[in-house]
């Protein structure tokens, strides 16, 4: 089998494993099926990554292992008995995802496929969504509840909102569904220009905005509308040469602003527009402050899996904040590593050279503003088990386009496709990518490549 059917039937059965919420028990070990996948695949791939099989190595690959391994010492300081179960399914879930996405997504046809396989949960979900909605029962996960011997997750008890229960559909929680769905949302609208119908790409931005409307996650919703001011931005000033470098100053801007006009901090103001009530605004604050008075109080090694300080009146331990949540656990060191992994990659992509209007350049332009989307996200919610490891396959998803080569590279129908161009972006195989040249407009001797390269930051290349 070739390597790219071999790496597209891995990233399908990966893909699967997110969203098929299948638990058992291993002695006293909880296993879920994609627990199970990665368990298989972590060690080969994590040799093949450090050995050189996947190209150069990146200080994101570095801190990723460096942070689940302070996971360990962290863990294992504070809760020495449930290190092994606890650090190592943490750790198997995070660097098992990335590693995936590192070693299977590495070149555009793959990542249209990737991008197919979720456009098409998104629709196939919307029908179960719906009834979920109307009443209160996600239908998949009753089904698994049935079978003997199979553990799932939990249907959560939400009070309803805007008239309508919460749907989870597959995931763990509400949120999960909403920000599985949104991950395709620019990528989708932006990284199939040119590959797809317009009526498909609008289409799919459908279903990922039905998805989130069900979920009624402000999380989701917070990342939908990021992802859509960001397209919306770089379409209008699409010939301005540093529109990114303008955006991050009126951001910075609008928070110096904000601190100094506004009786409440930039964070909280921030806050009450991220979430439905100001109730929930005003509890989130909360977790914010006490939060950081955990993490400076146990600055090293962190709390591990022990209960973190808080007034007496919140009776609930969840903090939503996926950031916080790794500053209160595993301390500095495991907060810096985690985060300093993400941005690395996201520093690296953003920074290259590319061409507007290349695949390439529309595939990394969609990445970027998916990750922003996220990144502001993630300090709202806290994620854990598929949808935690899937984040962080999205991010090796992308790590292929630091160094891929951009010359020339344009997508084909490939030889054998149908002729026609039109209908669902799934019901096409991938685009084969050719190096192409049309030899009408070779010149009789050598010319001065003249095009502008432009950098996400708006910089000139």
């Amino acid at each position: 089998m070739a390597e790219d059917d071999r790496g597209a039937i891995i990233v399908l059965l990966y893909v699967l494993a997110v969203i098929l919420p299948i638990g058992f028990d291993i002695g006293t070990i909880a296993m879920t099926v994609l627990r199970l996948l990665l368990l298989i695949m972590i060690v080969p791939l994590g040799i093949r990554l450090f050995s050189g099989g996947l190209g150069k190595i990146y200080p994101t690959d570095w801190l990723l292992v460096l942070h689940c391994l302070w996971s360990f010492v962290s863990i294992g300081v504070n809760n020495p008995n449930r290190v092994v179960e606890n650090a190592g399914a943490y750790s198997l879930e995070l660097l098992g995802g990335y590693l995936i996405g590192r070693a299977y997504i590495r070149s555009p046809a793959a990542f249209y496929r990737l991008i197919r396989y979720v456009l098409i949960f998104a629709v196939l979900s919307l029908p179960f969504a719906i009834v979920e909605s109307q009443t209160g029962r996600a239908v998949i996960i009753g089904i698994l509840e049935s079978i003997p011997g199979i553990k799932t997750v939990a249907q959560v008890d939400i009070a309803p909102r805007l008239g309508l229960h919460r749907s989870q559909v597959v995931f763990a929680h509400p949120i999960h569904y909403g920000l599985f769905c949104t991950s395709v949302l620019a990528l989708s609208w932006i990284g199939m220009r040119g590959v797809t119908s317009g009526a498909a790409r609008y289409l799919g931005v459908f279903a990922v905005l039905a998805a989130v409307f069900l979920s009624l996650s402000s999380g989701a919703l917070l990342a939908a509308l990021l992802q859509i001011g960001l397209i919306a931005w770089n379409a209008i000033f699409r010939n301005v040469e540093r529109k990114w470098s303008i955006l991050v100053g009126l951001f910075a801007l609008a928070y110096i602003v904000i601190d100094l006009l506004s009786n409440r901090t930039p964070l909280r103001v921030f806050m009450s527009y991220a979430t439905f009530s100001a109730h929930n605004a005003f509890y989130r604050a909360i977790i914010f402050e006490w939060g950081m008075i955990n993490v400076w109080n146990n600055p090293i090694f962190g709390l591990g899996l022990r209960s973190w300080i808080r007034p007496s009146f919140m009776k609930s331990g969840s903090i939503d904040n996926f950031w916080l949540v790794a500053a209160v656990k595993f301390g500095f060191p495991g907060f810096l590593t985690l985060a300093g992994a993400y941005a690395d990659a996201m520093w690296r992509i953003g920074r290259r050279r590319l061409a507007p209007g290349s695949a390439l350049s529309d595939l990394r332009l969609a990445w970027m503003i998916t990750f922003v989307g996220l990144t502001f996200t993630l300090a709202t919610v806290h994620i854990w088990t598929s949808i935690f490891s899937y984040v962080f396959f999205l991010l090796g998803a992308g790590m292929w386009m630091i160094n891929a080569p951009e010359a020339g590279l344009a997508p084909v129908q490939p030889p054998d496709a149908p002729e026609r161009t039109g209908g669902p972006m799934w019901s096409r195989p991938a685009p084969e990518l050719k190096l192409t040249r049309d030899r009408s407009e070779t010149p009789a001797r050598p010319r001065q490549d003249t095009r502008r390269y432009t950098r996400f930051d708006g910089s000139d290349g």
